[in-house]
């Protein structure tokens, strides 16, 4: 049945012709990602270089069209509906989701051995529809030097690409729901903030002919970045052209003795981007990510001085930020109880006075959807052999991880938030032991490992931060998830091609797909009773949570962020650590000796700081990708 748009419908910016230039991009910028690997990774902070690489060349070649005619100039919110379509897609193939799952689908049959005893421990407990075992044909993948488009081969792929491909947009829809059915309390009644948007939203003012790239500001920020990222890719292929930084400087060897040398590696280094990134986040945030960072540091110290380290894994940082993350859902689910109290009451209720035609689906036909997916997915697992009490407990702690990152977000904008290696697959044997989950679901959430290694280059964030660009420039919200639908079937399979065009003219690249194996193996050889330190850590990083945020409310000068207390044990802040405090010393200095109208000035400069190293970094990039040689790489 055809959608009906309200009486006074928006302006419907996803026009036809925008989802055709956005499902026109996405291939290649799937392919991109895909053959990325040491030409730096889009997919890793929150705002993806490649996607502003693509509205960038759009916004300047719509600024020529306009100088010879307008008519047929694109409109800004063409122009989002682009950068969310690659977004999203970008999202589907990154270095966090489908890098992980495409290599891992062959792998446990071509690496068996007789040392590893794969075969014995668990093939047995692996559908032949999700993976591909046959060694000889598996020798041309692996190898390379060989044709992807042979019907035999395609053929042989085929199954486990329509099966893993089928779930993983199953996934994605869900989220949209989600996001459907928080999108008005958190964007037009708490009016959050979505800082990582500020970029896109600016560059593409009037299709880009008079948003930022008409701001001398940003230029002089624009030519700072790229003059770095210019020399330092110089430096990289020609050693004795000097360089300004762009390297991690680890201050490790300065602590050698113990327990000092306790806080592990600890890099120190400044990155434009970063630093213009960070200063769109609150301060209280870009205090407490630093504080944090360095308090986790400060606990490894105390735990070594006081010969704890004989406790595996102690103390348990990751366990407390995985406790953390469920305490940000909850909060975010606290705060929008009342909203959610007034959905139900629509669902159950025509004449309910919540107003949901200005929303992507109605409230009735979402939770429709909603239900739909979630069978379809417990069905999806149910067929590979999971427990039920497993799916249910595992994609509801996956969802409200997923959610808190999109929260988070929405209100503060964190350039990354990692949870590595720390998601439900790795918390459930933990809390329950590998014996009660059984060989047949540690299999399974073996293979879920693809959506649990890292939560860096997550979806749902980007869907809401599409829904808040169509609230802000007029976009029609029904279109809009057409165009979003498309974003996430046509990023899935054409990642796949890509993947997979890749592996047979170079061979096959192995990447993530080795841990959750030998981890599975572990578990199978030497069975695991609970860690119930590893539970106390969660629920103490639970509680934390809760404190801080009480105390935020609370006392008006708290400085404490609690999504700083979740985010800062991440890999990626061993990386951004350093910039981050440096934007916030800047922010600091502006906001106290030249107040708020300085601030609104020197906005444009910190654009142009994020807009100068993409585009550069993506140039560098992009020749490496080309040339198959390895370039400079600003994004670790």
């Amino acid at each position: 049945m055809k959608a009906v748009l309200p009486k006074h419908a928006p302006h419907v910016g996803a026009s036809w012709r925008a989802i055709l230039v956005g499902l026109l991009l996405i291939p290649p910028n799937t392919y991109w990602i895909m053959d990325s690997a040491g030409q730096g990774y889009p997919t890793t902070v929150s705002l993806y270089f490649n996607v502003i690489f693509c509205i960038f060349v759009i916004a300047v070649l719509n600024y020529l069209l306009t100088q010879i005619s307008s008519r047929f100039a694109v409109k800004q919110g063409e122009l989002l509906t682009i950068y969310i379509m690659l977004a999203i897609a970008s999202s589907v193939a990154g270095h966090d989701m489908l890098r992980v799952l495409i290599p891992m689908i062959p792998h446990a049959f071509w690496y068996a051995s007789p040392e590893n005893d794969w075969a014995d421990l668990f093939h047995r407990f692996v559908p032949s529809w999700i993976t591909v075992s046959d060694r000889r044909f598996l020798t041309d993948y692996y190898r390379g030097e060989s044709d992807f488009y042979q019907w035999e081969v395609i053929q042989g792929w085929s199954k486990p690409i329509l099966a893993w491909g089928s779930f993983l947009c199953l996934m994605l829809f869900l989220m949209v729901c989600i996001n459907s059915l928080v999108r008005k309390q958190w964007t037009e009644n708490e009016k959050l903030s979505y800082p990582i948007i500020q970029l896109p939203l600016e560059l593409t003012i009037g299709g880009g002919t008079s948003g930022i790239l008409r701001n001398r500001i940003m230029w002089v920020g624009f030519i700072v970045a790229a003059a770095i990222d210019i020399l330092n890719g110089l430096n990289f292929l020609f050693p004795s052209v000097p360089s300004l930084g762009g390297k991690l400087y680890d201050l490790l060897p300065f602590f050698s003795r113990p327990p000092l040398n306790a806080i592990g590696w600890t890099p120190i280094a400044i990155f434009p981007f970063a630093v213009g990134l960070a200063f769109f986040i609150p301060l209280d945030l870009s205090f407490s990510c630093w504080f944090f960072y360095l308090f986790w540091k400060f606990e490894r110290v105390i735990a070594s001085a006081l010969g704890m380290k004989s406790i595996p894994s102690f103390p348990f940082v990751d366990e407390q930020s995985f406790g953390a993350y469920i305490g940000l859902f909850v909060i975010a689910i606290v705060g929008s109880r009342q909203h959610l109290g007034e959905v139900i009451t629509k669902i159950l209720n025509k004449n309910s006075e919540i107003d949901d035609s200005s929303e992507p689906l109605s409230y009735r036909a979402m939770i429709i959807m909603m239900v739909g997916c979630i069978i379809c997915i417990a069905s999806f697992c149910k067929a590979l052999g999971m427990s039920l009490w497993v799916i249910l407990l595992f994609f509801i702690i996956y969802y409200a991880i997923s959610t808190a990152v999109t929260r988070m977000r929405a209100e503060l904008g964190s350039p990354v938030h990692d949870l590595h290696f720390i998601g439900p697959d790795e918390m459930m044997p933990k809390m329950f032991g590998t014996r009660l989950l059984g060989a047949q679901n540690l299999t399974m959430l073996a293979y879920l490992f693809f959506c649990n290694r890292a939560y860096r280059g997550h979806p749902m964030p980007h869907q809401l931060e599409g829904f808040k660009l169509a609230e802000r420039t007029n976009i029609n919200n029904r279109r809009l998830l057409v165009a979003m639908l498309i974003a996430i079937i046509v990023g899935t399979f054409s990642s796949f091609w890509s993947y997979y065009h890749i592996s047979y003219v170079e061979g096959a690249r192995d990447w993530f797909a080795w841990r959750p194996f030998n981890r599975l193996q572990s578990w199978l050889i030497s069975p695991r009773s609970p860690n119930y330190p590893a539970v106390i850590a969660m629920l103490i990083g639970l509680l934390v949570t809760f404190f801080l945020m009480i105390m935020r409310m609370s006392i008006f000068w708290w400085p404490f962020h609690p999504a700083g207390f979740a985010i800062s044990s991440s890999w990626s802040m061993n990386v951004f650590w350093f910039s981050i405090l440096v934007s916030f010393i800047i922010k600091w200095i502006i906001l106290k000796h030249g107040g708020m109208g300085t601030h609104r000035k020197v906005i444009p400069f910190f654009l142009g700081l994020i807009l100068g190293e993409f585009i550069i970094g993506s140039v560098w990039s992009l020749i490496g990708v080309t040339t198959n040689l390895p370039m400079y790489r600003f994004l670790f």
